[in-house]
């Protein structure tokens, strides 16, 4: 059965909510105004997905995870970059054509979240 979880941001006290099946871990999403909340997160879900169901609108998302359109493009905290997998082909192909991609671009569609990624830090990407 599926069940929700909750956790006070540390920056504002707003009650963000995730999908949750087990005890969970928890992202720190930065806005496009900068406002940064913090999510409980499932392993196994993406981080699109933990920041979609989460209701940060602003991450379009909108092939829903196939990889096809960088509508999900976050810049990752430098400080965490390193405990990401290695990116694909294809997602740096789809990365080459944003004018706000850095040396930290990622598709949020493309990182499993896992536990060794509890506290991850990301900030969704200007529009292109």
């Amino acid at each position: 059965m599926d069940t929700f979880n909750q956790l006070n941001s540390e920056e504002n006290g707003d009650v963000c909510y995730a999908h949750r099946e087990e005890l969970m871990t928890k992202i720190n999403v930065t806005t496009r105004s900068g406002e940064t909340r913090s999510f409980a997160a499932s392993e196994g879900l993406s981080v699109m997905e933990i920041i979609r169901d989460g209701g940060i609108d602003e991450l379009l998302a909108l092939c829903g995870g196939c990889r096809s359109c960088a509508t999900c493009h976050v810049h990752v905290d430098p400080e965490d970059f390193d405990k990401l997998d290695a990116m694909s082909d294809d997602e740096n192909e789809l990365l080459e054509g944003s004018s706000t991609r850095d040396a930290t671009s990622r598709l949020s569609c493309q990182i499993p979240f896992s536990r060794r990624l509890d506290g991850l830090r990301v900030t969704i990407a200007a529009e292109d």
